[in-house]
């Protein structure tokens, strides 16, 4: 019972009751005979609610909302329906796709009461039956579908889903609004499959895209060649600052071919750098350094002359055993340790 029933109710039971206490019985029983009607006839249905009625079995209407008055014994309300959106949550377990691969699907339903006579009277219980249906439907939609599809574009399942369900239930009076699919569970075994599948793929991707970049590369140093080949002293210069970079650190060896030694004759490079590493000023001793059959001026040369004292420093042997090196068309050997200036290494090899 509504309150405003159940107040006017009290109202009348109240004045039957105070002329009851005044002795005035026949006075008291209408009252209580009007407060009995109005509580069967007088009926209140809120703004989401439709109350169809009956009278006598047969469709008198469909109130509400708001207050509306029945007929007590005659009319009779046969259902009381929520027009409001309602979800119904539904799933399918162990369903073949098209590929038959087993998969649960779970699955929620948005759908509200558009036509409250049809729900009440074009089916027994609405609201079971749309579970039903929608889980039937899942079903057939999973087994028209490839598990591919079904995990990619979840989007169109849904679509499919809420126009096979809405065309089922507008006949009941029911409207589908939307059809989502939360979760599809596939076997284990499967999907370590898939997953070792999905890392092939990623190695192979990342592997053309080396390979791009290797051919990348490889056509910048085809045209590196090029402009060396057009201007050999920028080869020589470049070989050179090679050499320098590389001899800022200690322990550092360095093998330079004879070719490179007669065209670009680094001792004097190396010694200097690394006599300005240690921060000494190395000795030099006058002399020319021969290569091959022809005598020519070592940069060493104009250096000033001083006395040889039988402990040099490293840098000194250092310069000797390249100078020594050169003049005999072998290699060049840089290095930090001392080189005995007694023992000269043999052409041809490093020591």
């Amino acid at each position: 019972m509504n309150p405003i029933t159940l107040f006017i109710v009290a109202v009348f039971a109240a004045a039957g009751g105070l002329f009851f206490l005044r002795g005035e019985l026949t006075v008291a029983i209408v009252f209580w005979v009007i407060a009995a009607v109005v509580a069967q006839s007088l009926k209140m249905a809120n703004t989401w609610q439709k109350f169809v009625v009956l009278r006598a079995g047969k469709l008198q209407g469909v109130r509400g909302p708001g207050l509306f008055l029945m007929i007590p014994v005659l009319d009779r309300v046969v259902a009381v329906i929520d027009e409001r959106i309602q979800t119904t949550a539904f799933n399918a377990e162990q369903a073949l796709t098209r590929d038959t691969v087993p998969v649960n699907v779970d699955a929620i339903i948005f759908w509200h009461v558009h036509d409250a006579r049809k729900a009440a009277l074009a089916i027994t219980d609405y609201q079971q039956a749309i579970a039903r249906v929608a889980q039937t439907s899942l079903r057939e939609m999973i087994g028209s579908s490839l598990l591919a599809a079904l995990l990619s574009d979840r989007r169109a399942a849904d679509l499919e889903l809420s126009a096979d369900i809405g065309r089922k239930t507008v006949e009941w009076g029911v409207t589908v609004r939307s059809v989502e699919i939360r979760d599809v569970a596939i076997p284990v075994a499967l999907q370590d499959a898939m997953s070792r599948q999905a890392q092939a793929e990623r190695e192979k991707q990342a592997r053309i895209i080396l390979g791009s970049a290797e051919a990348e590369i490889a056509g910048k140093f085809v045209e590196a060649a090029k402009v060396y080949a057009d201007q050999p002293m920028a080869l020589q210069l470049r070989a050179m600052n090679i050499i320098y970079e590389t001899t800022k650190e200690r322990g550092t060896t360095i093998l330079i071919p004879s070719s490179m030694v007669d065209s670009m004759n680094p001792a004097a490079a190396v010694a200097l750098s690394m006599a300005t590493r240690a921060g000494a000023t190395p000795p030099f001793e006058t002399g020319t350094a021969t290569v091959g059959k022809s005598h020519r001026r070592s940069p060493l040369d104009d250096g000033p002359q001083v006395e040889q004292n039988n402990e040099k420093p490293a840098e000194w042997n250092l310069s000797q055993a390249l100078s020594n090196l050169v003049s005999e068309g072998g290699y060049v050997a840089a290095s930090d340790d001392a080189l005995p200036s007694a023992n000269p290494p043999r052409p041809g090899k490093v020591r």
